[in-house]
């Protein structure tokens, strides 16, 4: 039986925090957003949470004190079992126990699990990847991670830190900070890219919008340049597929190693770019992938999209705490 009590769930990513009330019944009734300033350190991070969760269930109209529970993913390598933030770059975190944390300041049992396998898990059970067994599912965003569905289950392999395909070294003879797969294909990578270019005097459409204030380049700018954009931008559009093949080529390389039937593609970056982005890193995926039959892999867009991490945190708190 579904727990009787609302949960929360919190997607807590480098740039964002989303967060989300679930119903029993599976469906979101309140939801708040804060950036999440990894620069203001943990202290920072934890009030902003806080302050979410209180807006969240205002606009829900349930008391935090009547909540089932909390789920939230974290970005990095997490150990779900102890509830600890072993390394998340983005957020400048080591071994940080952040359920128990959570749990102490609040005083409602805190779930934690990487953020993206909070997104896959709620891709597969209500999203693109519904009652798929097999699925792959990767983030872009500020950086890159991914998480596995095996056998119906998170994957979790025997050190808990299974699916950082973001950390996949696909340079091995550059220097560090330029050889892996998120330092290459994130969206930070893919903005690092394309200002280096217009400084080195490649001519881009996007300086006409942001001047020389780079750090306003975010997805949705990169949307409107990239194909089928309202700007088409020459410079974009070779940035961003020389990404998006990169991305293909190790995704296909994981679909080879996994025999994975689909690919669930997410994160911010992938949200504002579309169907165009996804059906090009399909294309490198299925062009790489062995053998032929391998090649029928289904690669899709999240379909739950910035709701997939708050869905699936919420569940696997559900789950894990029995609706207690």
């Amino acid at each position: 039986m579904p727990p009787a009590k609302p949960f929360v769930g919190i997607d807590l990513g480098g740039t964002n925090i989303q967060f989300g009330v679930v119903s029993p019944e599976m469906k979101l009734i309140g939801e708040a957003k804060r950036k999440t300033k990894a620069e203001e350190k943990l202290d920072g991070v934890l009030g902003r949470i806080e302050a979410g969760i209180e807006e969240a269930c205002a606009e829900a109209g349930v008391e935090v004190s009547a909540l089932g529970g909390i789920g939230i993913g974290a970005p990095g390598a997490v150990d779900p079992i102890k509830g600890v933030v072993l390394e998340a770059v983005n957020l400048r975190w080591d071994d940080v126990p952040l359920a128990e944390i959570l749990t102490k300041r609040l005083k409602i049992k805190t779930f934690l699990d990487n953020d993206v396998n909070a997104a896959v898990y709620g891709e597969n059970r209500l999203g693109a990847g519904k009652n798929a067994k097999n699925i792959l599912g990767v983030w872009i965003g500020t950086g890159i991670g991914g998480g596995l569905i095996l056998n119906g289950e998170l994957y979790y392999g025997h050190y808990l830190t299974a699916g950082e395909i973001g950390h996949t070294v696909l340079f091995p003879n550059l220097p560090r900070g330029i050889r892996s797969l998120e330092q290459n294909c994130s969206r930070t990578s893919i903005v690092d890219r394309l200002v280096k270019l217009i400084r080195a005097n490649h001519k881009s459409k996007v300086t006409g919008e942001v001047g020389d204030e780079f750090e306003k380049i975010k997805s949705r700018t990169l949307a409107r340049y990239y194909r089928e954009g309202e700007k088409e931008d020459k410079l974009v559009i070779e940035v961003v597929d020389a990404a998006a093949d990169l991305l293909g080529q190790s995704i296909g390389s994981i679909v080879t190693l996994l025999s994975l039937p689909r690919v669930v593609l997410g994160g911010g970056l992938t949200e504002a770019l579309g169907p165009v982005f996804v059906e090009r890193v399909e294309r490198v995926v299925k062009e790489v992938a062995f053998p032929d039959a391998c090649k029928k892999v289904d690669v899709v867009e999240s379909s739950l999209e910035d709701n997939a991490g708050v869905f699936g945190a919420a569940m696997i708190a559900m789950e894990r705490g029995g609706g207690k």
